[in-house]
Order: C-alpha cells, then sequence, then structure tokens
C-alpha cells in the first residue's frame, strides 16, 4: 500500500469539512467509548502535511541549545496520558449570525491515548535562562494565510506554565499505543492538556525560550475571542460541556425507560455535575456522573427516563465543573466563533 493509499485509509471514516487542507471531524460513534480509535479521531489543519525532517530544535534564551531526534525523546521516560482535544471552532455552525472560520459542526473533539516525553523534563536539559518568559513551538507546517504569502504554525505557552509538572505537557511521538500518523503530528506533537486544540502544536520542529511575550498570527491574531463590547482575549482552556451520544437525534424509541447517555468535559475540571432537561424549559434532573478515568479525559455520565407519553420530545443536557463554570443556554458569540459551549438540544420521537 502506497503512503497516499494509507492517509486515505486513515481518513476514510471521517467527516470531512475541508479537503486541503485536511480538516474532518469524529463520526457519531467516536463518542461512545471511553478512548476515541485514531481512525475516528477528529483532524485540524491550517496547512497541508509538512514534509519534516526528524529533528527538534531547543534554542533561544537557553544554557544548553540542543537537538533531538526521535529516538533520543524515546530515550527519556516515557508518560502516557489520556487527553481529550476540542477544536477551538467546534460548534461554530451553531452560532447566529453565522461567524468566520471553518464550518465545524459539534464533532471536532475526541480522546485518545497519547505517549512521549514530558515537556518539563526536556526543557530542563535545555535550561530556561532566568529572562525567559514564553515558550514558542514552531510547526513544519506553513503556507499562504491570509495577508501573509508563507507563514508557519506558531504558538506559545508561557514559561512557567511548560516547566510546571502538574501541567502535563508532553512532547508526544504515539498515539493510541502506535507511532503517530501524518495527521495526527508525526514525527512528534505537542499535547497540551486542558486546552483547545491549537494549543497542541502538531509536526513540532523547534522549541525557543523567548526573553519577550510572543505576539504572532496564531496567538494574538487568530485564537482570540472577539467579543462585540469587550476586549480581545485568547483562546486557552477549553469550556464546560457536556454532550448527549444516546440516544442519536431524531431517533424513534419505544414507550418505557430508556437510558440517556453522553459525556462531559472542560479545561477546568473535574465536571462535576450533569443535568438533563426532558422539555424546553422544564425542569433539570441530575443524571449519574462517573467519576474522571483521569485528570485531562472527558467522562461519561447517564440517566434513567421513563419516557411514559409518545410523541416528540426535546432533550439537553449541560455541565458543571469544579471551577464553578455552567454551560450557557445561549452561544456566547464572537466574531470568528471560538469557544461555543452553549447547552445543545435534540428530539427524539417516542412512539408505543
Amino acid at each position: 500500500m502506497t503512503a497516499a493509499e494509507r492517509l486515505a485509509q486513515a481518513r476514510a471514516a471521517l467527516t470531512v469539512i475541508r479537503p486541503e487542507p485536511f480538516n474532518a471531524e469524529a463520526p457519531p460513534e467516536a463518542l461512545a467509548g471511553a478512548i476515541t480509535p485514531t481512525d475516528l479521531h477528529y483532524v485540524r489543519s491550517n496547512f497541508a502535511l509538512p514534509v519534516h525532517d526528524g529533528i527538534l530544535t531547543i534554542g533561544g534564551a537557553v544554557r544548553n541549545a540542543m537537538t533531538l531526534t526521535l529516538d533520543d525523546l524515546r530515550g527519556m521516560p516515557a508518560v502516557e496520558r489520556a487527553v481529550t482535544l476540542e477544536c477551538a471552532g467546534n460548534g461554530r455552525l451553531a452560532q447566529t449570525p453565522l461567524p468566520v472560520g471553518e464550518p465545524w459542526g459539534k464533532y471536532a473533539v475526541s480522546t485518545a491515548r497519547w505517549t512521549g516525553a514530558l515537556l518539563y523534563q526536556v526543557l530542563a536539559r535545555a535550561q530556561p535562562a532566568a529572562s525567559g518568559v514564553d515558550v514558542i513551538f514552531v510547526g513544519a507546517d506553513h503556507g499562504r494565510y491570509h495577508q501573509h504569502e508563507d507563514i508557519a504554525f506558531v504558538r506559545s505557552l508561557a514559561l512557567a506554565h511548560a516547566v510546571d509538572p502538574a501541567a502535563g505537557i508532553l512532547i508526544a511521538y504515539e498515539m493510541n499505543g502506535a507511532p503517530l500518523q501524518p495527521d495526527h503530528g508525526a514525527p512528534f506533537r505537542l499535547i497540551t492538556p486542558n486546552w483547545y486544540g491549537v494549543a497542541s502544536v502538531k509536526w513540532l520542529t523547534r522549541i525557543d525560550v523567548s526573553p519577550e511575550p510572543y505576539e504572532g498570527e496564531f496567538q494574538t491574531g487568530h485564537y482570540m475571542y472577539e467579543w462585540p463590547d469587550q476586549p480581545r482575549e485568547p483562546v486557552t482552556l477549553m469550556r464546560v460541556r457536556a454532550r448527549i451520544t444516546d440516544p442519536a437525534p431524531r431517533s424513534s424509541i419505544p414507550v418505557g425507560t430508556y437510558t440517556i447517555r453522553g459525556k462531559a468535559w472542560t479545561g477546568t475540571g473535574p465536571v462535576t455535575r450533569v443535568e438533563v432537561s426532558l422539555t424546553g424549559e422544564g425542569d433539570w434532573y441530575r443524571a449519574e456522573l462517573e467519576s474522571p478515568a483521569g485528570p485531562y479525559q472527558w467522562q461519561d455520565w447517564s440517566f434513567d427516563w421513563h419516557a411514559a407519553d409518545a410523541g416528540r420530545h426535546a432533550l439537553r443536557a449541560r455541565a458543571t465543573d469544579a471551577a464553578g463554570h455552567v454551560q450557557p443556554d445561549v452561544p456566547p458569540w464572537n466574531r470568528i466563533g471560538y469557544g461555543n459551549n452553549a447547552v445543545e438540544v435534540i428530539y427524539v420521537d417516542v412512539h408505543k
């Protein structure tokens, strides 16, 4: 099988949003299990698949500039983390008026097991200077973007965050127990738990410690909340969200007891409560919420619904997290349509 055939096979089960650069949502069944199979995991790309030379260069304001290969990273202590990643534009199509940007529906979210070296341990080898402020992550992907003729995908994190062991940030080289596939950032990528996926730079080629705050196109130009009457705000942590995964929207179910199931996730977790509403304006009923299997992944929840009345029923679910954040009823509109975590509504038909 050729490389092109392998790539097409890996993409076959996804819902394509844009073929080039490749952007695709996970299918609904990808939310059924605790871990999303690799071939069902959503894909977000700003540019075409790049060529990577297999070298990671670490420099800038460090005492020990270095280059690392995949073998070097594999030689460090390996850590596996299950991490939920969500595109910042997930749910953009549900906002009114429609914002600019990729027309994402609601399935640009997935959870995988990522294996790699801990970022803080890699940076410890490089020994950041006391003057360091930000850590800049450069991807090998590049191309035309708005007014830029050719620009690389570059993001940054505060140095204090990057070197914090509790942040759990990985330079990952495996996904679900296998080497990274091209769409997911091979040969290595950043995995930044709790943040929207934009912070998990793929095809990582360079890390620089900067003595100045980084201001680049993908840091302060895009991936900013542009509110109508408020100052711009950077896109960072995932907002709390619950999703009904069963029953499927517009399905038909018989009268009787039906177990509604779903997923809930947040960047300021864990999720502490999920509630279900069975009408458009009725009471909210507390669902059974499973304890988190890990600190960075979605949680399962369920609710036994006694569907005694035939007819159409609107179902809603909302989540609350440990920081006290609650899903809003109305999407928080912003010009580029980021962070839509509004309560979703589905309907089902109950029949005798």
